[in-house]
């Protein structure tokens, strides 16, 4: 029978550097977690009498804070507002976050990561989460629509950089900060 240590030691491993450092590139989440959420229903119980079809307001921003030399949490904020001409229906603001690990990840592919696919992988939790919320506030679930993460970090990196090369700037540095 194999002895724990031998389970957890794999000696043969390539990206194994001098003294089992593991010098392979690695991202993955480890954690994921509501941490703030609002549902509000201000016009309760009118609203259910109420005969006009909201109209439903969706905004979203990522945010990405490190919290340590390799985790960030990475922040999907979600704010969904449905409002009639009477008034407000529900309003549902979430704040749904990941930790992310990161490991020997060079920093422009490391920002590509937290900014692009791990909004895309926390996306349909969040969205689960809000159409719960709506859906016990008293209205119908809704299903916010897919969002294409990777695509919206591209347009954002394509327009800072002609915003800097506008400005006079000859090569563009990384992104930073904000998606």
């Amino acid at each position: 029978m194999a002895e724990e240590g031998d389970i957890l030691t794999d000696l043969n491993n390539p990206g194994a550097g001098a003294n089992g450092a593991d010098n392979q590139p690695a991202a993955g989440i480890i954690t994921q977690y509501v941490k703030d959420m609002s549902v509000e229903n201000p016009n309760a119980p009118e609203v259910f009498q109420w005969t006009d079809q909201p109209k439903v307001d969706v905004q979203f921003n990522i945010g990405a804070q490190p919290k340590g030399e390799q985790v960030t949490e990475v922040e999907l904020k979600i704010n969904v507002t449905a409002t009639t001409d009477k008034g407000p229906a529900y309003i549902v603001e979430l704040s749904y976050c990941g930790l992310v690990g990161l490991r020997n990840i060079p920093d422009e592919q490391a920002h590509a990561f937290l900014f692009a696919e791990a909004p895309r992988i926390l996306f349909p939790f969040a969205r689960r989460v809000v159409s719960d919320a709506v859906r016990d506030a008293g209205f119908p679930p809704l299903n916010v629509d897919p969002i294409d993460f990777n695509g919206l970090y591209i347009q954002q990196l394509q327009a800072r950089r002609q915003q800097e090369a506008g400005a006079g700037g000859d090569t563009p540095p990384a992104p930073s900060g904000d998606a």
